[in-house]
């Protein structure tokens, strides 16, 4: 994503058609991933995103920057592989609590219940509203996030498009909801993620400056070493934890949806215009591949997608900014913005399965009519995970 962003504001000098720019683009990309890893993993120990460092000692702090590492390189291996030719937390083994054994997975720990405890009325309360583990509901509000965001994936503003070159030969440009995909949500989570570690080096070394404070104060809640912010920037950046939370401090909910709406809406609006997707981008390319707006001439193609393509951009990433708040509202396993990248990346790959299906031969498997578009969209998409 970095070197994307670099190469679209030419930054950087690479043509990514020479065959000698793309595998140099391509190291270069894994050298600075794995070397990020390692960097963030040293901070994020070190500010006590996990306790402080002289209470959990050398070893551990070793072997947590060890696995942050080794997590990095996993995500960079399974990248590489998606590249070249992808589970929710309800079903797991059992965590034991200072009181009883409890099963952490939230459909074995419904049936666990079911069977053990004699009252079912306090056993389903219990799968449905237990806390500090997943429960049913969680489970039930990620399945409605994963409903909401394949849905909203369908819609889209068909632009009809002829061939130049073949007389009679027409089609249609799709432009979705979401035309940038998840970047939108990606940029806003790298952006809150730096304000946070940022924030928290800085309280860590100076916590009685009120400069400091007003970015962020920090301190951990009652059974958690993790450290949460409590007031500051980066406290009204950060989501609620709960809904009840959210009821509680009004106006921490209304400033941090006020920001994920307009922080995703400005990263989506921005991110066309630097990634090769932007109108005057979309212009070229029907152009080169003989295909004009049905009802347009050639010049006035570009109008009437700069018409259209910045604002689907930029009310499809406020979209995806308020599916992600109310992801976190709702108390969804892992996070919103976990969620909708895991979803758009998913379905982004079954595109490009489809797409690819389309050319080997299989036609008619819903790529027909949506060829040009499919071509551009995926030649991006495994730009966007970088």
């Amino acid at each position: 994503m970095v070197f994307q962003l670099l190469a679209g504001t030419h930054l950087i000098d690479v043509n990514l058609d020479l065959k000698a720019d793309r595998e140099l683009y391509q190291t270069a990309q894994k050298l600075f991933a794995i070397i990020l890893s390692m960097g963030q993993a040293t901070v994020y120990v070190f500010t006590g995103l996990y306790g402080q460092p002289s209470d959990l000692g050398a070893g551990v702090v070793c072997l947590l920057i060890l696995q942050l590492v080794v997590a990095g390189l996993i995500v960079i291996l399974l990248d590489e592989l998606l590249q070249k030719d992808m589970v929710l937390e309800v079903v797991s083994p059992s965590s034991s609590l200072p009181t009883f054994a409890k099963f952490e997975g939230a459909v074995i720990a419904l049936v666990h219940l079911l069977f053990t405890w004699p009252n079912k009325q306090r056993a389903l309360y219990e799968a449905f509203y237990r806390q500090n583990l997943p429960n049913i509901m969680n489970l039930l509000a990620t399945l409605v996030v994963f409903a909401a965001v394949i849905y909203l994936q369908g819609f889209r503003v068909e632009i009809p498009v002829k061939s130049s070159r073949q007389r009679g030969a027409r089609g249609s440009y799709p432009v979705r909801l979401f035309y940038t995909s998840n970047m939108p949500i990606m940029l806003q989570s790298a952006l809150s993620s730096n304000v946070f570690l940022i924030s928290q080096m800085l309280y860590s070394r100076f916590s009685e400056n009120l400069l400091v404070q007003l970015f962020g104060v920090w301190e951990p809640k009652e059974g958690s070493a993790q450290l949460f912010a409590t007031s500051g920037i980066a406290y009204y950046m950060s989501p609620p934890l709960n809904f009840t939370d959210a009821l509680l401090d009004p106006l921490h909910t209304a400033i941090y949806i006020v920001y994920m709406l307009t922080a995703c809406a400005i990263f989506s609006k921005t991110w066309i215009e630097v990634s090769g997707s932007s109108p005057r981008d979309v212009a070229k390319q029907l152009k080169d591949q003989g295909l004009v707006m049905a009802g347009h001439r050639e010049q006035s193609m570009y109008k009437e997608l700069k018409r259209i393509i910045p604002t689907a951009a930029a009310f499809g990433g406020a979209c995806i900014g308020a599916l992600s708040v109310g992801s976190d509202l709702l108390g969804a396993l892992g996070s919103g913005t976990g969620i909708l990248l895991a979803v758009t990346i998913i379905y982004g790959y079954f595109e490009i399965a489809a797409k690819e299906g389309d050319m080997a031969g299989m036609k008619g498997m819903i790529m027909d009519k949506e060829f040009p578009y499919y071509i551009f969209q995926s030649s991006c998409m495994l730009d966007y995970l970088k």
